[in-house]
């Protein structure tokens, strides 16, 4: 059984989710100097370039061959015997090696998600740097835009452990990346030894506002979006700030990417950078501000669909794995109609893109209503950008209602989904469906129809 939230209206800027609290199983930073938080902050203990030697960070006994060994060794420890191997361990080794080994295979399982367990389990990591890097197939994606667009050198400023500098090396890139934190650039440093392409990397500690990108075709810029206090949503509350950012990337000779936050308001957006939200697997991961970036005479594969070419203005929506990329056709929001025969769930990086225009349009549909991104349409029409259903069943809202027609149904297992209402999916399951009446499955769609509280039942198209 699945729940869905609820999405923000078709031109509505949504908050992102809070992220989970990292793992402090050995020595981690101030909170405020996760990532890159401390670049601009001329007051903070640590303003100033540290002259830390790498020999001195937590990373180093794990870099020694007794390092080694023993992160191989606790490779695949199950967290439940953590102490017990612990205590074995230590007869034989320091109890900080053993401890932070330990964290380290732990910081290495979580990982295998975003960087795949090969490459995972070799790489190094921070706790922050675990939650704050970028999933390996959304920076090879633009790793592979950046390489189409004749790019050869990148800086990469705001590194972190490396995640988006490893994808630029393996397209081919040579790159240049900045981070302020010690612990964070020993990782990237680290990393890029673990991955062979330390001949394509250059990692420096160093203030990425005090660092020359000349020489170097375009820029990478990933501020820091999180402080002491959890996500922040002002773009100039970033470290760097938006503004610094926005003025960095105008000065790269040939492109610049800049990472944002999913909910960047719309109006934040530069006129001279084109606009694109990335989802992964249906999950929306990020926005990007793309400067300099045109169509290469030879079709981008990032842009196999026709249409509008991208640059200053554009906006886009694209969807991995694929890629799949819907560019903005300027339309007007859709027409509201009542419920058809199909609705259609569009994909996280078109809501937040505020393309859902152009779904519609493609699909022969319109809105349920005017503040929800649901299209309802009469006929199916294949479509990467957009879930379909078929609607079976439109209620008011009313439990009793809707427990009795699932007892009649015989459903056992039901999905509940929401936008535009107050009640929890949690709530309404435990209250609709107690315990299962037989072997059906069935979605409820928790919504508004023309603002009137709806429920509308129906099933995947398949």
């Amino acid at each position: 059984m699945e729940s869905d939230h609820g999405s923000p209206p078709p031109r509505s800027r949504p908050d992102t989710a809070a992220g989970g609290t990292p793992s402090t199983d050995w020595p981690t930073p101030d909170p405020r100097l996760a990532h890159n938080e401390p670049v601009n902050d001329r007051t903070a203990p640590h303003a100033q370039p540290s002259s830390q030697p790498l020999d001195a960070s937590p990373l180093a006994p794990l870099l020694t061959p007794e390092g080694r060994a023993l992160l191989d060794e606790v490779r695949d420890t199950d967290p439940a015997r953590e102490l017990a191997v612990a205590t074995r361990l230590r007869r034989e080794h320091p109890a900080e090696l053993v401890s932070a080994a330990l964290g380290q295979a732990r910081l290495r399982q979580r990982a295998a998600a975003k960087f795949g367990a090969e490459d995972a389990g070799r790489m190094f990591f921070t706790p922050n740097g675990v939650e704050q890097s970028t999933r390996a197939s959304v920076a090879e994606y633009r790793a592979e835009r950046l390489k189409e667009l004749g790019v050869t050198s990148v800086a990469d400023l705001c590194c972190g452990i490396g995640g988006d500098a490893i994808a630029l090396a393996r397209a081919g890139i040579r790159v240049l990346a900045v981070d302020r934190d010690p612990l964070t650039a020993a990782a990237a440093r680290a990393n890029a030894d673990a991955l062979g392409l330390a001949a394509l990397i250059e990692v420096r500690e160093a203030d990425v506002t005090e660092v020359d990108t000349a020489g170097y075709d375009a820029v990478f810029v990933d501020p820091a979006r999180r402080g002491g206090r959890g996500r922040i949503f002002d773009p100039e509350a970033y470290s760097p700030p938006l503004s610094w950012a926005i003025e960095a990337a105008r000065g790269a000779p040939l492109a610049a990417a800049l990472k944002v936050a999913p909910g960047i308001p719309h109006e934040a957006v530069p006129g001279d950078a084109e606009a694109e939200w990335i989802s992964d697997g249906g999950d929306v991961k990020e926005a990007v501000l793309w400067f300099g970036a045109r169509r290469p005479a030879a079709p981008a594969r990032s842009s196999p669909e026709p249409g509008p070419e991208p640059g200053p203005g554009a906006v886009r929506a694209t969807l991995l794995p694929g890629p799949r990329t819907l560019l903005s056709r300027g339309l007007p929001d859709p027409a509201v109609r009542p419920p058809g025969r199909y609705l259609y769930e569009p994909d996280g990086a078109v809501i937040r893109a505020h393309l859902v225009a152009e779904v519609a349009q493609d699909l022969d549909g319109g809105l349920i209503d005017a503040t929800i991104a649901y299209i309802t349409a009469d006929e199916h029409h294949p479509t990467p950008y957009a879930t379909a259903y078929e609607i079976t069943d439109r209620l008011p809202f009313n439990v009793k209602k809707l427990k009795a027609l699932l007892r009649e149904r015989q459903v056992g297992i039901l999905t509940v989904k929401k936008r535009g209402s107050a009640v929890e999916p949690e709530e309404l399951r435990r209250k609709a469906l107690p315990k299962p009446n037989g072997p059906a499955s069935v979605t409820v769609f928790l919504t508004r129809v023309a603002g009137a509280p709806t429920m509308l039942l129906g099933h995947p198209v398949r």
